[in-house]
């Protein structure tokens, strides 16, 4: 395979990683904290309503996450190209 080929293949790859997470993170952060709020205030965390702990708190822990989960998946990414970043 070409060396632009590769490049398109990784970059495609890369860019659908990126969809997914932000859909994920778009879902938890705008729907659960402001769309769908009040039908998630009915379950209670810790005594907390889940829209509001989802609006505060939650939405930034699973960014945290999904920042882990990227970091995972583009090196996984990177092996499988042998692009590592760590060749001397």
């Amino acid at each position: 395979m070409k060396h632009q080929e590769k490049h398109k293949i990784y970059w495609r790859k890369n860019l659908q990683y990126l969809s997914i997470l932000l859909s994920i993170w778009f879902v938890v952060a705008f729907l659960i904290s402001i769309v769908f709020r009040e039908s998630f205030d009915s379950i209670q965390i810790a005594g907390f309503k889940l829209g509001f702990w989802f609006a505060q708190q939650g939405s930034i822990y699973v960014f945290i996450v999904l920042i882990f989960v990227y970091v995972y998946l583009m090196n996984k990414l990177d092996k499988s190209f042998n692009s590592d970043e760590d060749k001397g």
